[in-house]
């Protein structure tokens, strides 16, 4: 086995799924032509050699790490230079992460953990910057003319020890905290690197990640077999494989096992079990793609390597007329299949940890079954929620999932009026936390956007959206939270359209997902499909939102019997709910709120709130038969 010293550089087209849902020919083409007029020739003045090419990216090793990083800032310059002329829908931007480290060289392929850093790092770059690990800052600081802003300790997939990280400083960018040189040699050679600690507003933040022991399983996606034999349908293979890997390395909920690990099974018999002892994984999916004359028939399946049970299986049969649509399309449904907190992956979890004595759970079981009872949206289980996650996050202050999931709750009894200021504010600490721990987290920036957009911040709010569907544009989670907010950023009827899209992408939806789909189709005036949802949801778990929704759409649509019927119950649980009252949350837009009256005066809600309800408001909107002569 022949091992050297290399720099590598991994690079990785930014929301390349929705490029190419956009216009696949021109996005394919604009693609094409970067790699051959940029990519290439800077890639080889700098002396290097790309080693690998995987669609949407790329790895390339250099003999000299000064030479990987000029590099990579020339590439960065010259995407902003090709941009410039291009429409901002249409522009290719890519993140870079660069590692200085040991590789297996096999042929012209490289492999390692060398390898493996730098594709990490690679992810928690920002669009259009480059991220290296401390070896490589080490070296270039006082050969090159950049700054560089320390990012802490990294605690990426796949990778037993953290990694120190820092983001290269191009022209343009502010660093988001004061450029500073890096830290004396002493320092990186102390045995243990003091973590960094910010008081705030009486809150003491751990900013950098800790080792945790909190049990996250591992996921090994084998190469798809090609029982077509052809070559298109083995890139087809290739690439199904590869978008699935990207797609789960999307949900922080697990690890999964990086692709040059992975491809030593590439037309080799293997046993889960085998697999995953050799691998270190809980979890084995493996598939296969056959062509049948102008058709297309891809299988996969989830299987425990543990007990070599198959927990999923299912078949797609597609035209072949199209195969980046049913690459992209195949992909995004097993990933949304297995991740996600309704997901096969935490399903299996959950089953062992509810065979396991309580004081024996650790922190992330307590995750995944406070995350179980959340997903039964009633107050009882919310409350036992927020026991389970509270005591996930004191065994392990550094697992952001939980205080995602912590957020989630505590916004769900506000929701349900339980001490509603009171959890509003532990909602959004807990969001906060959850974003300062795990940056690359698609959804902890969406529930902190959630958070925002509840205080009112709505532009705010979108860019903490923006960040969340760039990080993971088709995971089901994410964008039912942005689904939930389409209305208020001023797009109902996108926002019912997505709705579409995440019951295909996961048909059997979970329940609390029924009340955001609720929403985004009352808003978009869809009555019929939001009362459809709204029977999926328990009469218990209705908040005040959902009977106003539920009698609104029947008396919109004229059912003025079961309007009544539901104005009943909706009084009946809240007493003092008004149209005023209601409308003056904060929360909506213009437009949401006139629907909300014109919908709650249809159904028979009274007007006008009590003057100390709104006392506490700035400009409360008024209606004319409310507002004092």
């Amino acid at each position: 086995m022949d091992r050297k010293l290399s720099a590598i550089l991994a690079a990785d087209v930014v929301g390349y799924s929705a490029l190419m849902e956009r216009d696949e020919a021109g996005t394919f083409e604009r693609l094409r032509a970067g790699r051959k007029e940029l990519f290439e020739p800077e890639i080889a003045r700098h002396r290097g050699q790309i080693f690998k090419l995987m669609g949407d990216g790329m790895l390339a090793e250099f003999g000299s790490v000064v030479d990987a990083v000029e590099c990579a800032v020339s590439l960065q310059r010259g995407l902003v230079e090709r941009n410039a002329a291009v429409p901002e829908d249409q522009r290719i931007r890519v993140r870079i992460g660069i590692n200085l480290g040991e590789v297996i060289v096999e042929g012209e392929d490289r492999y390692g953990e060398g390898v493996n850093v730098a594709a990490r790092l690679q992810q928690l770059a920002d669009p259009g910057g480059i991220c290296v690990s401390g070896k490589v800052a080490r070296e270039v600081e006082k050969k090159l003319a950049f700054g560089f802003e320390p990012m802490g300790e990294q605690k990426v997939k796949n990778i037993a020890e953290p990694v120190q990280a820092f983001r290269v400083i191009l022209e343009g960018q502010a660093p988001r905290q004061p450029a500073r040189s890096l830290p004396p040699r002493w320092v990186w050679a102390a045995a243990a690197v003091p973590v960094l600690i910010l008081v705030l507003a009486g809150t003491v933040w751990q900013l950098w990640p800790t080792a945790t022991v909190s049990g996250k399983p591992s996921v090994a996606v084998l190469p798809f077999d090609n029982y077509g034999g052809d070559e298109a349908t083995g890139r087809l293979a290739d690439g199904l494989t590869e978008d699935i890997i990207t797609d789960l390395a999307g949900f922080p909920e697990f690890q999964v096992i990086a692709r040059n690990s992975t491809e030593q099974y590439r037309d080799k018999p293997a046993r889960p079990s085998e697999v995953g002892k050799a691998l270190g994984a809980g979890f084995v999916v493996e598939g296969s793609i056959q062509r049948q004359s102008d058709r297309v028939r891809i299988t996969a399946q989830l299987i425990d390597a543990k007990t070599g049970k198959h927990l999923w299986s299912q078949r797609w049969d597609r035209p072949d007329e199209d195969l980046f649509a049913i690459q992209i399309e195949i992909s995004e449904q097993i990933s949304n299949r297995l991740g996600g907190g309704a997901g096969l992956v935490q399903e299996a979890g959950r089953i062992t940890a509810h065979r396991k004595p309580p004081e024996n759970l650790n922190a992330y079981e307590l995750y995944l079954l406070g995350s179980e009872k959340l997903e039964q949206v009633n107050q009882a289980d919310v409350e036992e929620a927020v026991r389970l996650l509270t005591r996930a996050v004191e065994l392990d202050p550094g697992l952001a999932r939980a205080w995602v999931e912590l957020s989630h709750s505590h916004g769900f009894l506000s929701n349900l009026g339980v001490e509603p200021e009171k959890n509003r504010a532990l909602s959004t600490e807990a969001a906060e936390r959850a974003v300062q721990l795990d940056p690359s987290d698609a959804e902890a920036h969406a529930v902190y956007a959630i958070t925002l957009g509840d205080r009112g911040e709505f532009e705010h709010a979108k860019a903490e959206f923006d960040t969340a569907l760039r990080l993971a544009p088709g995971q089901f989670e994410v964008l039912t939270f942005y689904i939930g907010w389409a209305s208020t950023f001023g797009e109902p009827e996108r926002g019912a359209q997505l709705v579409d899209k995440a019951v295909s992408l996961n048909p059997g939806f979970p329940m609390w997902s029924a009340r955001i789909f609720t929403y985004a189709y009352f808003m978009a005036g869809r009555y019929e499909n939001a009362i459809r949802m709204l029977d999926r949801v328990t009469p218990e778990s209705y908040g005040r939102g959902q009977w106003v929704m539920r009698s609104g759409a029947l008396a919109a649509l004229g059912r003025s019997e079961e309007a009544k019927a539901s104005l009943t119950n909706a009084t009946k649980r809240f007493p003092n709910l008004t149209v005023e009252g209601f409308v003056n949350q904060p929360g909506f837009n213009d437009a949401e709120r006139q629907r909300l009256i014109e919908t709650m005066r249809l159904a028979g809600f009274p007007d006008c709130a009590k003057a100390e309800e709104l006392a506490k408001i700035e400009k409360p909107l008024r209606l004319p038969e409310c507002a004092s002569p």
